[in-house]
């Protein structure tokens, strides 16, 4: 398992075109690859996808810094992001408080920036996708 990856990948529900172009501003996130529905080199199943959804996202690579993630508008409405956040370390507290004030526009701080034992700043937050995010000067 040398060479093993592991990757995040989200399910925006119908919001991913608007999540990847939220990432883009806040975070300088790069789309590497986007595929709609209609796009699809195969029939897809006609009980699986929502009628209407040709134009939506069935998978998307996008980069954040160093970090590929994948993401979809996935099958169903509405995202349910639960258990898990994504940690973005930055090397700089400007860079955390631009960080954290971008990804918590619209969203919700449940944890303010401030100093802690383990770093300069660390906050946490909820964005506006419902997608929990820690962000932290690495020390």
């Amino acid at each position: 398992m040398k060479n093993t990856l592991v990757q995040p990948y989200l399910f925006f529900g119908g919001r991913c075109k608007e999540a990847l172009e939220f990432y883009r501003t806040a975070l300088g996130a790069q789309v590497d690859m986007l595929m709609h529905y209609k796009d699809s080199p195969e029939p897809l199943p006609p009980d699986k996808v929502l009628p209407g959804w040709e134009n939506k996202v069935m998978h998307a690579t996008f980069r954040i810094g160093g970090t590929t993630l994948m993401a979809s508008d996935g099958c169903e409405e509405g995202a349910s992001f639960e258990g898990f956040s994504l940690s973005l370390a930055v090397s700089t507290e400007a860079e955390a408080d631009r960080a954290f004030a971008a990804l918590a526009a619209g969203g919700q701080a449940t944890m303010p920036l401030t100093k802690t034992f383990w770093s300069p700043r660390f906050g946490m937050l909820t964005d506006r996708f419902g997608l929990g995010w820690m962000i932290s000067v690495v020390a």
